[in-house]
């Protein structure tokens, strides 16, 4: 290390505006804080909701009906069609409660599908 380059190490008062204090060490000898984890809300457990227009209520309310599960969304009004596919007749059902556990193991169950089945080969081109 070059000498005379790096700041002093030393010892530091760290005070609250709450009239909190500690020591510590920094560059700075006298340190101000406008709030410290003895007066924070998150720290002390006195944190109180700022709620506009009841949105905590209205989330609550849905968490309680769905017990906490994911809720599948009903996807947006298909186009008409001729022909109804198994995938068209699956996406237009209507909302259902999905266990989040078992809609990951489902897509990694596909996944694993995807990886297993055997790979489509194309002919070879015919030389004339």
């Amino acid at each position: 290390m070059k000498p005379e380059i790096h700041p002093k190490y030393v010892l530091s008062t760290v005070t609250c505006a709450c009239g909190n204090s500690f020591t510590t060490r920094s560059t700075k000898p006298v340190i101000r804080l406008d709030i410290c984890a003895m007066c924070h809300p998150f720290f002390t457990g006195k944190q109180k909701l700022l709620d506009t227009a009841g949105r905590v209520e209205k989330f609550q309310k849905r968490f309680a009906t769905t017990e906490g599960k994911m809720v599948a969304r009903k996807p947006k009004a298909a186009k008409t069609s001729k022909t109804t596919t198994p995938k068209a007749k699956a996406r237009s059902t209507a909302a259902v409660v999905v266990d989040p556990k078992a809609a990951k193991a489902a897509k990694l169950a596909k996944k694993a599908e995807k990886k297993t089945a055997p790979a489509k080969t194309e002919p070879a081109a015919k030389k004339s």
